[in-house]
């Protein structure tokens, strides 16, 4: 397995900046031939760096309520579970979860009515305090430049790196630090499905 290359960063850059951009676009900008950029989006997308292509709505030309930014102290333990739930929730645009256990998230509520939208979203009992404040402005720039890939094994949870293996199994595509680690999934996973089918 290859790590990522400058030339695989540019396209990442070329696709964050417009998802809808043809391969022969980007084809011009890294000088290799439109199936060769498919090839390495395609793979991207085998190795999860790329796990789909959204529409980026600008909520602010929407009327739907009012943009806040909220921060949740949470109880111990708790971060992880409202996390998730808040990332379920229609209102809510981006969730993070700080090592210190807070919550804090981008949302669009109606007439700003977050104590509403947390009601009907986690466990009241988890919420220790919180904080709203008003969105004036909201700007994303993902940066990949000098990023690396940093995928875990699935069979030991070790970093995969440029020595490790993948390999697709009834579609879903896993990754392992080493082939010992390859073969003992896969001995595992044959030995349950045989064992479902029988």
């Amino acid at each position: 397995m290859r790590d990522l290359d400058d030339t695989d960063r540019t396209i990442l850059r070329l696709l964050l900046d417009d998802a809808r951009r043809s391969w022969r676009d980007i084809a011009d900008v890294v000088d290799l031939s439109p199936p060769a950029v498919a090839d390495r989006v395609e793979r991207l997308e085998d190795l999860g760096v790329i796990r789909g292509f959204t529409v980026d709505v600008d909520r602010s030309k929407l009327r739907e309520g009012v943009p806040v930014l909220v921060t949740l102290t949470v109880t111990p333990r708790a971060g992880s579970a409202v996390g998730d739930s808040l990332g379920e929730a229609d209102a809510v645009e981006h969730v993070f979860t700080t090592a210190e256990e807070r919550v804090v998230f981008t949302a669009t509520v109606p007439e700003g009515d977050v104590l509403s939208l947390l009601e009907s979203t986690v466990e009241m009992d988890e919420i220790r305090e919180y904080e709203v404040s008003l969105l004036a402005g909201r700007s994303w720039n993902p940066a990949v430049d000098g990023a690396e890939l940093a995928l875990t094994c699935d069979e030991c949870g070790n970093t995969v790196t440029a020595e490790g293996e993948t390999r697709t199994i009834d579609g879903e595509t896993y990754h392992f630090c080493c082939e010992s680690c390859e073969a003992s999934f896969v001995e595992m996973y044959e030995e349950l499905r045989e064992g479902a089918e029988g």
